[in-house]
């Protein structure tokens, strides 16, 4: 553990329709290698501080972003969990404008790390602009979802009747059926046990108020038809055939199936030629590896996958 996490030094991008905040780490010595994290719904770039300052004692140097709708980025705008305008695909090329910035400097090698939501705006980043990166990191991911279309359809109906920028009552319940096999074991259940066995990081998770919040109705909308639309086989098959990527997992994650989404994620690359492929699963853990329990074996596996990159 480094003896001092450093605060972000934090920038802003000014989109068409939107200004972004986004975050650097910078490296206290010659960079090696850039990594540009790609947080989760419902929290947001700041909370990768201790991974990026262990990055940086390895040599990389570390970028975020607070997607619409989500910490800084929201502030600026002044609507938290909303994303429009923009919506899904804004975010996505929030990310890939963001990419041409951090990236275009030099040629060192740039690694897309996406974690939870961040994973599948990842999935989408490397159909549409693949080549920018040197590697991709999956991190409690997801590979499918049954009924996309007809779910679409009940979430048009909802924002039609309740508006686009009201709370989601569906994403919140999806939220609550994660937890709950884990509050049944739990004296005193907070509703996020599902991310860490570590009741200390779920603690620091529920106190941090730009954690946990709501996704509007029009987010949510959003999202299931971009992934509906990444997880075409047409749009599988846009990705670099030779583009190194990292499954990272908790076999206890209900976000990934309790591994089988994952895994089925990770055999439909292999069938497409994709990779080298890596597929590590923790059998005990849940959803947030960086902030688990086993969170220094995490660690070890991340930064040596990524020293094997840069040996290519």
């Amino acid at each position: 553990m480094p003896e001092h996490t450093p605060d972000p030094e934090w920038s802003t991008l000014d989109r068409p329709d939107a200004t972004i905040a986004w975050c650097r780490w910078p490296s206290p010595t010659a960079p090696i290698g850039r990594i540009l994290i790609a947080h989760g719904a419902n929290e947001h770039a700041a909370r990768y501080s201790r991974f990026a300052a262990l990055a940086r004692d390895v040599g990389w140097e570390v970028y975020g972003v607070d997607h619409r709708g989500h910490g800084r980025t929201a502030a600026e705008h002044g609507a938290s969990g909303v994303a429009r305008p923009g919506g899904w695909d804004g975010i996505v090329d929030d990310l890939i404008a963001l990419a041409e910035l951090v990236g275009g400097e030099d040629a060192l090698p740039l690694v897309l790390f996406g974690h939870s939501m961040g994973s599948l705006l990842a999935q989408r980043v490397m159909q549409l602009a693949g080549d920018r990166f040197a590697g991709i990191i999956l991190s409690g991911t997801s590979g499918g979802l049954e009924g996309a279309d007809e779910l679409e359809a009940i979430l048009l109906s909802v924002e039609e009747a309740e508006g686009a920028d009201r709370p989601s009552a569906l994403f919140a319940a999806m939220f609550t059926g994660f937890n709950e096999a884990f509050a049944a074991t739990t004296p005193e259940p907070t509703g996020f046990e599902w991310l860490s066995r570590d009741a200390e990081e779920v603690a620091i998770y529920v106190d941090d108020p730009w954690c946990g919040g709501d996704l509007s109705n029009g987010f949510v909308t959003d999202m299931v038809r971009g992934m509906a639309t990444m997880w075409d086989p047409a749009a599988e098959a846009t990705i670099p055939r030779d583009l190194p990527v990292l499954f990272i997992a908790g076999g206890q994650d209900p976000a990934g199936g309790l591994g089988e989404s994952v895994r089925a994620l990770h055999e439909r690359y292999a069938a497409a030629g994709i990779g080298p492929l890596t597929l590590r699963l923790h059998p005990d853990a849940r959803h947030e590896l960086l902030n688990e329990t086993n969170r220094d074996e995490v660690h070890t596996e991340l930064f040596g996958w990524l020293a094997e990159l840069n040996r290519r």
